[in-house]
């Protein structure tokens, strides 16, 4: 049985990585209102920017307009001129649901008997971020198969995707549906299969 806000967030039509980042990097600036030290501040800052540079000009206007058809943002205009973007309640209560620290992937109450694979090769210039998908891959409950192939046996591609649109690391990342690997009896007892 889901929740009420489980059902209303439901409801909510499915969002493009650009509209999820966006949403995500207000959150963030949320984030700085309620961050206690200076340190964690400027952290917070430092990535945020990085964010913002990564998301195409155009996306992200169309994407902003979006936003605010949905009413998922408000749009503030400043004294000065400038434009302030806000998250709504319904757009925080949305953000939450594509925070990347949370993501989980649903066990079926049937295995289908196909395991996805995700490898990656990605290059060392990029190594925080490889770090970091290894981090998620792990904290979602994947097998690390080797240090860059994690195998699961849920169905998982929108979370996949999610992580390579939040990371732009597509051309490094691929995505594979298998039906047997070897040392299959020790990823199933992993998961709880035998």
């Amino acid at each position: 049985m889901l929740s009420k806000k489980q059902a209303e967030v439901r409801k909510q039509p499915r969002m493009s990585a650009s509209k999820q980042k966006i949403l995500l990097l207000l959150l963030g600036g949320l984030t700085l209102g309620l961050s206690g030290s200076p340190r964690q501040y400027f952290r917070v800052v430092k990535e945020i920017g990085k964010e913002w540079k990564e998301i195409e000009r155009r996306a992200l206007k169309n994407s902003v307009c979006s936003l605010y058809k949905s009413k998922l943002i408000d749009v503030k205009n400043n004294r000065d001129g400038s434009t302030t973007l806000v998250l709504t309640r319904n757009g925080k209560r949305v953000a939450l649901t594509y925070n990347i620290d949370n993501i989980k992937i649903k066990e079926q109450p049937r295995w289908d008997s196909k395991w996805r694979v995700l490898m990656f090769d990605v290059p060392e210039r990029l190594k925080k971020v490889r770090e970091a998908l290894r981090m998620h891959f792990k904290q979602m409950g994947f097998y690390e198969f080797q240090k860059s192939v994690f195998v699961h046996p849920y169905p998982c591609r929108e979370e996949f995707e999610y992580i390579v649109e939040f990371y732009n690391v597509r051309r490094y990342l691929r995505f594979i549906l298998a039906t047997e690997i070897d040392n299959e009896l020790e990823v199933k007892k992993f998961f709880g299969l035998t």
